[in-house]
């Protein structure tokens, strides 16, 4: 179909997109601070696991800078905050009193929950001890910090009756607990205590085998170039993952609006990761026994290596892509204010699809070097690992719908967007038939 760009631009004029929760600047800048820091500690060859958490607060740091003094993100309306109007702190101390209850419960939940499953002590899945070593490093100054945090915050907000008070008036038997706004508040904390953990654990392995890579010879070898890229792409969502698991606080209006309340959401979002990953190798969705990647299937054709490599490089840009969109809010399973910039104006789900096809052009599982049964098994379950991830899209679907601005971006992108007119057009091709 012939593309009119007079045309084009009638359309946004009339049918414009709507405006996204997170500014284009907010990733940008992270992504220039994380990329000043990883230049710095390749040239001093500091790749260790402390290099690795200053390289995610180079990230944080400058999305903050840039949420604060230019976005002014703290005079949203969504963050519940009125800064004009700040009352006594006697008219909230009680508020903020049975507040601190709830959360301290809560994180000594969490606490509990980690010391009592042997999961997080073990390296088997991922480096959990280190990120149980920065949870026990920087509890003391959480819990002492969280005191002023609160009654400040308490003061200024419009309802300072969130799910932290909720939680505190059930355990102090406070009338006007709210068990929906509990479980809202569990829900979040729950999320946030997996994934942050998840993340810190995985952020010093990848950032240091990027920063130890031998780079002699990159330029002339297209295999180690692509996976030198494509390994900088994952450092760069990891970064941006682990900053934004952390900056979930009210006053950069990314605090947690809701976490998804469906049970297949969580479902579909857990089974990606470990403990519970069913990928992994010799999981029930293991697609890779029996099979080869891309270098050995296209070895010795460097015309083809260099063309693929490309590819691959360009789908991890996009996956990455998708995460530095985020900026500070970037969390699974969770509703932060909806993203309609950056590769989610062309796709809802921009990170599932370019992942997905990642795995398929990487691996070739419909190639085996053992037998052709093997084959079709991998490309099968493949098509199941891929099922999953469109599972899990319909679940965050699900869930976001609940907020008319979703719906609008929703309506917005079934009439706009590449990625869903394109299945558009290739569906009304089949029905046609």
């Amino acid at each position: 179909m012939y593309h009119d760009p007079a045309l084009a631009e009638a359309a946004a004029r009339t049918d414009p997109r709507p405006k996204s929760a997170v500014s284009a600047g907010v990733g940008f800048v992270g992504l220039a601070g994380m990329s000043a820091w990883t230049v710095f500690a390749y040239v001093y060859h500091l790749d260790g696991p402390y290099s690795a958490l200053v390289n995610v607060a180079a990230c944080a740091l400058p999305m903050v800078l840039w949420s604060v003094f230019v976005d002014k993100v703290y005079r949203n309306p969504s963050t519940g905050i009125d800064w004009k109007n700040v009352r006594p702190w006697r008219d909230t101390l009680e508020i903020s009193i049975t507040k601190l209850t709830g959360l301290w419960l809560t994180w000594g939940g969490i606490a509990v929950i980690y010391a009592v499953f042997r999961v997080w002590s073990d390296t088997r899945f991922a480096n959990f001890p280190f990120a149980m070593w920065c949870f026990e490093t920087v509890a003391p100054a959480l819990f002492a910090l969280s005191i002023p945090y609160v009654l400040w915050l308490d003061r200024r907000m419009v309802e300072p009756r969130d799910g932290a008070w909720h939680m505190g008036a059930w355990l102090m038997g406070v009338e006007g607990a709210d068990k929906a706004a509990i479980h809202n508040h569990l829900r979040s904390w729950a999320v946030k205590g997996f994934f942050l953990a998840f993340m810190l654990s995985i952020v010093p392995p990848g950032f240091g085998d990027f920063i130890a890579w031998n780079t002699e010879g990159l330029l002339s070898n297209p295999i180690a170039l692509a996976n030198y890229c494509i390994t900088f792409m994952f450092v760069i969502d990891v970064a941006f993952a682990t900053a934004g698991y952390i900056l979930t606080f009210r006053p950069l209006d990314s605090h947690i609006r809701t976490a998804n309340p469906f049970a297949a959401g969580w479902t579909a979002a857990l089974i990606c990761y470990p403990p519970f990953l069913l990928m992994g190798d010799g999981g029930p969705l293991d697609y890779h026994p029996g099979s080869a990647d891309w270098t050995y299937w296209l070895a010795g054709h460097s015309w083809a290596l260099t063309a693929l490599g490309v590819v691959l490089v360009t789908l991890t840009g996009i996956y990455a892509w998708a995460t530095v969109a985020f900026g500070i809010r970037f969390s699974n399973l969770t509703h932060r204010g909806i993203l309609t910039h950056g590769p989610y104006a062309f796709s809802r789900h921009p990170a599932y699809l370019s992942k997905n096809t990642f795995w398929w052009l990487s691996t070739l599982p419909f190639l085996a070097t053992s037998s052709w049964t093997d084959a079709i098994r991998n490309t099968a379950v493949m098509m199941c690992v891929s099922g999953v991830y469109y599972w899990r899209a319909r679940t965050e679907e699900k869930h976001l719908s609940l907020d008319p601005a979703y719906q609008e971006y929703d309506g917005w992108m079934a009439r706009n967007g590449l990625v869903p007119r394109f299945f558009q057009r290739i569906g009304g091709l089949f029905a046609a038939r």
